[in-house]
Parts: structure tokens; C-alpha cells; sequence
């Protein structure tokens, strides 16, 4: 699997603070990847990375929450975040979801926000130095150049395909490696359920 790019620590960090406020004020009530999406932009309006995130490209932004719990020996809080046909976790989930569901509601969520900013600058510090961020029209370029020499591979892609490769090829990802990605979280994840 591709390392976690930028694009996923700054996404999944905001996921792990929507996914708290669900487990605290909800109980513990599953949610679906859209509405995830959405409370945390609700949380942040101003995020614009966040703004520009979508659901075909949670999988590893939802890794990026079970490593922050599994570190410090949180409940798993992705098991609440769902796919909106089956309402199951994804496949990067391992787990019982309702032992894990249990212990989320039950847990003591206030000390978590300290111990985020220090996950986020220790993961950030793997992120691989070839993985170089970009402004979202160099990225669009190139992503152009790179889908005209490649309709083929590229001709099932939807815009909100589209929108995730740019999010994660300004992440520092290559044209190649951005398509691979969501090509697939859209066969793990399932290309129309993915909301």
C-alpha cells in the first residue's frame, strides 16, 4: 500500500475530531462516509483541504484514525464511520465492531485532542521526502497531461475520482500513483456505495 501522503494525516486528523463529537454526542451512532465528510467540515469551514475531500478517498484517511487509537490504546473510532449501502466499516477495518462500538461509547474522549497534534507531526515526519505538495492547478495540469495519454485506463473515472487524484497528487503523489489509489478504494470500497 502507498504511504499515507499529507492529503490523508490532514483529512484523517480532522476525521478523528468529527468521529470524537459522533462518539460523544451520539453514543456511538454509525455514520455514513459522506456525513463524516460533513460534520467534520461543520467543524472546520475554513479547512480547504478538508473542503476539498471526498468519500471515494476516505480508506486511508480512516487508517490514519485506527493508527492514532491503536497508539494510544484508544477504542477504534473508524468503526462508527460506514459505507452507506451495507453499513460495515471498510475493508482497512479489523475489528468487532460492536465490542469497538461499546468501548467508544464508553470512553473518556477529553484527553485525546491533546495527544493529536503530536500523532500529526510524528506521521507527518514518515510521509516520504518524494512526496513534494503542490498547488491544485499545477496538479490539475498535470493530471490533464497525464489522462490524455491514458483515456483508456482513465475513462470510468468520475468527477469525484477526478477531485480525489488532484487531492492527492497536490499531496506530493504522481499521476500514476493518484489513479492506482483510487482505482483501488473504488474496487474496495465499491465505485456507487460509497457515500
Amino acid at each position: 500500500m502507498i504511504p499515507l501522503s499529507f492529503n490523508d494525516i490532514a483529512v484523517g486528523a480532522r476525521l478523528v475530531e468529527a468521529l470524537i463529537r459522533q462518539a460523544s454526542t451520539l453514543r456511538s451512532m454509525p455514520i455514513t462516509y459522506s456525513d463524516l465528510l460533513t460534520l467534520a467540515r461543520s467543524l472546520h469551514p475554513k479547512d480547504e483541504v478538508l473542503g476539498r475531500a471526498v468519500p471515494v478517498g476516505i480508506g486511508p484517511k480512516l487508517l490514519f484514525v485506527q493508527g492514532f487509537c491503536a497508539v494510544h490504546g484508544y477504542p477504534n473510532l473508524a468503526c462508527l464511520a460506514v459505507n452507506r449501502e451495507t453499513l460495515l466499516p471498510g475493508p482497512g477495518y479489523e475489528g468487532d465492531r460492536e465490542a469497538d462500538r461499546r468501548a467508544v461509547a464508553g470512553f473518556d474522549w477529553s484527553v485525546a485532542d491533546a495527544q493529536l497534534a503530536a500523532y500529526v507531526d510524528a506521521i507527518r515526519s514518515k510521509v516520504p521526502a518524494r512526496f513534494k505538495p503542490r498547488k491544485e492547478r499545477p496538479a490539475d495540469v498535470a493530471w490533464y497531461a497525464y489522462f490524455c495519454s491514458h483515456r483508456a485506463a482513465c475513462e470510468k473515472l468520475t468527477p469525484e475520482d477526478k477531485q480525489e487524484i488532484i487531492n492527492q497528487m497536490m499531496a506530493g503523489l504522481d499521476p500514476e500513483a493518484a489513479l492506482a489509489r483510487v482505482l483501488a478504494a473504488k474496487q474496495d470500497f465499491g465505485s456507487a456505495s460509497i457515500g
